[in-house]
Parts: structure tokens; C-alpha cells; sequence
């Protein structure tokens, strides 16, 4: 039973996954401070440079990319008041008040320690509930499956950005774009167009590194060219004290746990889980008129509750194959490049990976907490790297991640496309996820609902006559009609506002 687990942290602590989790965690600090470089667009574009590398390794890096980037939105947020990331949004209440106030480096070193605690707590939570949940889903034929993937493509409705129809014109597309290859039961070419660089299915990694990097590429040159420069605030000398730390204890606890929570239900947000941290913080607080002028509590709940979110996100991930955000999406599609099928038999067929992903997940918050207490002191240098300097590079990058994984100069092209395409999709408002979402899941879901149908010689009972599957799915249309009923609640509320 414990050799698994031994080995799996042997290979996380080994040099070359050291390593690998170092890069990534400073390449993350950097990707989530810059505004123009996003979480997802850095996971994205490590993908492809992790193809070659054991699981592990590859793993090593990419969580170390998740847990630096959602730590390092907080450093724009303090420092300039433009959140790096979305999840650093509620952040922003309170820090620029703090560098106001000439707490800058109080508040820096506040948002640090409470990543790190908020991320051990749910890495914690990780290891525990994960190989239990897997477990009881070790039962799951082939409807329970394709419950499951329907329930995943449900996160749609949070992806949407407030839009829902938009979210399922893109969703569609993904389905559509899973169509292009061979049908997976009967072997027969689909939408191919007679072009022999389709017959195997649109490659994942450049669709990523196309939908994801390039086209926020696209969008930061645009706004260089347009003079949007960021203007960040001094580094004050006043430091966090072991008060602060005190005080804030069951603060870090009640926001880990609503950020660990929120993370292993899918359709919810890393921001959700934010500002309700905040809000509960605010409530429990002996000063809360504080709140909004500079509360380093705030600062506590936020950062606590959005890295907390990280590891409660890999839990449904791992087990069902359910990405709860964007950035999980993404790493879902590296489990596949990697020959990886999430889901209870991972625990089974591959379980030094699991453990060994477990002991990196854990690696990454300690890593993140000592880069981010160095990052702090060159946090204004950070900010400053011109876009004239960074974007070349990622373009270079987005070049030889797209080529590598299959040589192949189609993909370069796929890569372009996907690029011009993600551009229009933000200029448009029309959410990225959805189409990435619907691409991962579309499988999964069609072979697991004609196996199904095969098992049950086209009975299509067998769907709600698995208690599992019937509840799944229930649960599923009530996440997609929800969105639908509020947004109609909402109008009908604002036209009886007009007539009053």
C-alpha cells in the first residue's frame, strides 16, 4: 500500500522534478503579476515543453505554473490595482488602500503567507479525499461515464462570463472541432475534408497554445500600440508582523475551507470563492469598517481562499475528469497528451503518478512561498518588463510548442488560426473554456454514450435506470437551467424597476 505512495514522492523529489516545479513556479509568479500573461495561457504554453518529460516531471511543472500564477496576481493587485489574474479581483478591495497607506510590503507578505497556508490546507484535503472518492467511483460502467462528461460540460454555464448564449455558441464549436478525425466506434472519417493532416483529429497542444497564448499575444500588442502602460506603487519598508499572523488564524482556516470547497464543485470559480472568503472575513471581523479602506484581514481571506482553490479544483479532476476553471480544463488535456485518462482508474492502473502529482502539488505551494518572499523585494522590477521584451518571446515559444509535439508544420498553422480565432472570441466576448471544454469532453462522452447504447441494444433506459447516472444528470440540468432562470429573473426584475 505505501510503496506507490513512496515512490511517487521519491520522483516528485527527485533533481529533475525539482527542477522542473522551480521553473514553473517562478515562470508563474511572473505570468500571473503581468496582466497581459494569464494562468492559463502559461499552463498552456508549458504543455507542449513538457511533452518529452516523465509524468511526474511534467506534472511537477505545470502545477508549479497553476500555484505561482494564482499566487502572483496579488502583486499587480496590491501594487497597481489592476488584478494580474481573475482570481486576485477581490484582492484588489483592499490592497492598493494598503499602498496608499505606505503597507505595500505588509500587505505583499500577508497575501504570501495566506497562498501558502490556503494551499497546504487544500493539498491536505487533496490527498485524503481523492483515493476515497476514487474509490467509490470504481463502480462506474459506461452510463455513468457519459453522465459525468455531460455534468463537466455543464461548467459551460459558469465559463460563460455572464453571456450564455455566447458560452454555447462556443461550446458547440468545441463539440463541432471533436467531430474532425476518425469516429471512435465504427473507424470511419469525419469532417476531414480529404486533408490527410486531419485524419488523426485536430491536435490538442497547438489548439491550446493557439486559443490560450497567442491570441493574448494578439491582444497585448494591440494595447502597446495603443500606449497602455501599467504604473506600479512604491515598496514600502513596513513588513508583516506575528500579530498579524496571530490574529488571523481562523481566518486562514474559514477561507481555506470555503476555497477548497468551492474548488472540488465544479461550475462555481476561483472568484466565487474569493468573495465570499472576503465577505465571511468582513462578517466575523471585530473592525469591519475598516474593510475597504485597507484591512489586511481581507488580504488574508482572498489570497487564502483563491489558492485553496487550486487543490479543491484537482480533486473532482482526478477522480471524475471534471475540470472545475479554465486552468484545470487545460490540465486535463495534459493528462490525455500524457496517455493519461482521469478518472477512478488512474488510482488503479497509475497510482506512483497520482501520488507522485499529490507530493508535487504539495512541493509547489512550499516553493511558491519561498520565491514569493524573494519576488517581493524585486516586485517592482517585475511589473516593469515591457511587453516589447516578453511578447517576442512568447511567440517564440508558441512556434516551438505547437511543432514539437508532432513536427509538423500543419500544426504551425492550426497554431496561427487558433490564434486569429481566440482573438476574435475576446474582441467578440465570447468565452475561450467553453470550446476547449467541449473538445476535451466531447469524446468522452460519445464513445461512453454509444457503448452504452451498444451494452443496452439501443435501450436508452439504461440512463435513468442507473441511480448514479440518473442523479448526475439531474444534477446537470439543474446547473445549466440555473444560469438561464436567474438571467431571466434578473430582466424581468429590471423592466418591473423601469415601469415603477
Amino acid at each position: 500500500m505505501f510503496e506507490p505512495i513512496l515512490e511517487g514522492l521519491t520522483n516528485a523529489l527527485s533533481l529533475g522534478s525539482l527542477l522542473a516545479n522551480l521553473m514553473g513556479v517562478a515562470l508563474g509568479i511572473i505570468f500571473g503579476a503581468l496582466p497581459g500573461l494569464t494562468a492559463a495561457m502559461g499552463v498552456a504554453l508549458l504543455i507542449p515543453l513538457t511533452f518529452g518529460m516523465p509524468a511526474i516531471e511534467a506534472f511537477s511543472a505545470l502545477l508549479g505554473m497553476y500555484c505561482g500564477a494564482i499566487y502572483g496576481g496579488c502583486i499587480t493587485a496590491i501594487l497597481v490595482g489592476t488584478p494580474g489574474t481573475v482570481s486576485a479581483a477581490a484582492t484588489m478591495l483592499e490592497g492598493p488602500s494598503l499602498t496608499a497607506r505606505g503597507e505595500s510590503r505588509r500587505a505583499l507578505q500577508m497575501a504570501t503567507w495566506a497562498s501558502f497556508i490556503g494551499g497546504m490546507f487544500s493539498a491536505l484535503v487533496l490527498v485524503t479525499v481523492a483515493p476515497l472518492l476514487a474509490k467509490a467511483a470504481m463502480s462506474f460502467g459506461a452510463p455513468e461515464y457519459f453522465a459525468v462528461a455531460v455534468f463537466g460540460l455543464t461548467v459551460v454555464s459558469s465559463l460563460s462570463t455572464g453571456n450564455m448564449l455566447k458560452g454555447m455558441i462556443s461550446a458547440f464549436i468545441g463539440l463541432f472541432l471533436a467531430t474532425i478525425g476518425l469516429d471512435p466506434i465504427t473507424g470511419d472519417l469525419r469532417n476531414t475534408f480529404d486533408n490527410p493532416n486531419l485524419f488523426s483529429g485536430l491536435s490538442l497542444v497547438p489548439v491550446l497554445v493557439g486559443l490560450f497564448a497567442m491570441s493574448q499575444v494578439i491582444v497585448t500588442v494591440e494595447d502597446v500600440f495603443r500606449g497602455v502602460t501599467l504604473k506600479g506603487g512604491n515598496l514600502s519598508s513596513k513588513g508583516l508582523s506575528l500579530r498579524d499572523m496571530k490574529d488571523n488564524v481562523v481566518n486562514f482556516l474559514r477561507s481555506s475551507v470555503i476555497g477548497t470547497l468551492i474548488g472540488i464543485v465544479p461550475a462555481t470559480g476561483v472568484s466565487a470563492a474569493t468573495f465570499m472568503a472576503y465577505g465571511e472575513a468582513k462578517r466575523f471581523s471585530k473592525h469591519p469598517e475598516m474593510f475597504g479602506k485597507g484591512a489586511i484581514d481581507g488580504i488574508a481571506a482572498t489570497e487564502s481562499s483563491n489558492n485553496a482553490v487550486c487543490g479543491g479544483a484537482l480533486i473532482p479532476l482526478l477522480t471524475l475528469g471534471v475540470p472545475g476553471d479554465i486552468v484545470t480544463a487545460i490540465i486535463l488535456g495534459a493528462l490525455m497528451i500524457q496517455g493519461l485518462t482521469p478518472g477512478p482508474l488512474l488510482f488503479v492502473e497509475h497510482p506512483v503518478t497520482v501520488y507522485g502529482i499529490f507530493a508535487a502539488f504539495i512541493i509547489a505551494n512550499v516553493l511558491m512561498l519561498i520565491l514569493g518572499l524573494i519576488a517581493i523585494r524585486g516586485s517592482n522590477k517585475i511589473i516593469a518588463i515591457p511587453s516589447g521584451v516578453l511578447m517576442p518571446i512568447v511567440v517564440t515559444l508558441c512556434a516551438v510548442g505547437g511543432y514539437a509535439v508532432n513536427n509538423n508544420m500543419f500544426d504551425l498553422l492550426i497554431v496561427a488560426i487558433f490564434g486569429v480565432v481566440g482573438y476574435l472570441m475576446i474582441k467578440c466576448n465570447i468565452p475561450q473554456p467553453p470550446m476547449l471544454l467541449a473538445m476535451i469532453l466531447a469524446g468522452i462522452a460519445e464513445t461512453n454514450f454509444r457503448r452504452a447504447l451498444s451494452i443496452s441494444q439501443n435501450d436508452y433506459s439504461i440512463f435513468y435506470t442507473s441511480p448514479v447516472a440518473m442523479c448526475i444528470l439531474a444534477v446537470s440540468l439543474f446547473v445549466l437551467i440555473k444560469p438561464i432562470y436567474d438571467s431571466i429573473r434578473a430582466a424581468l426584475r429590471g423592466e418591473n424597476i423601469a415601469e415603477e
